[in-house]
């Protein structure tokens, strides 16, 4: 737990209480931790909504499968990202999404049910962790319409270059690199993967981007 705590003290959720306060407020919210290898489910689709977990070491994808099995990815969680928050708190009795470790990873899981209970722990803490609540949830919104933006673009090119430019002016540089292989990124914009790389390359020729594995530069304008 303490190599944990830095995370956690930097974790929205637990933005403005202090690291010496922490252990406390997780006892109080019935936390677990769970060590996790690749591949492995966190949660799973159709589980009864009942944790908030947080990513203290590794990544995860959240995914969702339809009756054929076809997978889109919604997101990647990296290191000290909070998930499933949305889904605790809504008016649905199981989960519509997955939670798939990418890798060895460690998390946290807290009781949704002991968060909203005001008598769980003093009336700081609990109005603290609300207001957290509350700023996560939009934050979770804005990430929602993004890529909302992408998947609903006309084509494979425009969708890939919507992705590519949001990415160049998040971090603020034309090389970044992005948190996808080849087919996660497919997955997550609702393309097939041939047609996915195949215009990458086609881009690259066109001498628009360059790219190695998952770092991309942006040349010109398009």
């Amino acid at each position: 737990m303490k190599n944990y705590l830095s995370i956690l003290k930097e974790c929205l959720i637990f933005k403005d209480i202090q690291e010496n306060d922490l252990n406390y407020v997780l006892s109080s919210l019935n936390a677990k931790f769970l060590n996790v290898k690749k591949g492995v489910s966190i949660l799973n689709m159709e589980d009864k909504p009942q944790y908030i977990g947080i990513v203290l070491s590794g990544s995860a994808n959240i995914i969702q499968e339809d009756y054929w099995g076809k997978r889109t990815i919604f997101s990647v969680l990296q290191t000290g990202e909070v998930f499933a928050e949305s889904f605790s708190y809504a008016d649905v009795n199981s989960l519509p999404i997955s939670i798939i470790a990418r890798e060895n990873s460690n998390i946290l899981l807290i009781d949704c049910n002991k968060l909203l209970t005001i008598y769980t722990f003093s009336c700081k803490f609990h109005k603290i962790l609300i207001q957290n609540l509350v700023k996560m949830l939009a934050n979770k919104n804005v990430t929602l319409t993004r890529k909302i933006k992408h998947i609903t673009q006309k084509s494979t090119r425009e969708k890939i270059l919507s992705y590519l430019s949001e990415c160049a002016i998040l971090f603020k540089n034309n090389t970044f690199k992005i948190p996808f292989n080849r087919q996660e990124l497919a997955d997550y914009l609702s393309v097939d993967r041939s047609a996915l790389s195949n215009i990458l390359c086609k881009m690259r020729d066109e001498g628009l981007i360059k790219f190695h594995k998952n770092k991309f530069e942006l040349l010109k304008n398009i």
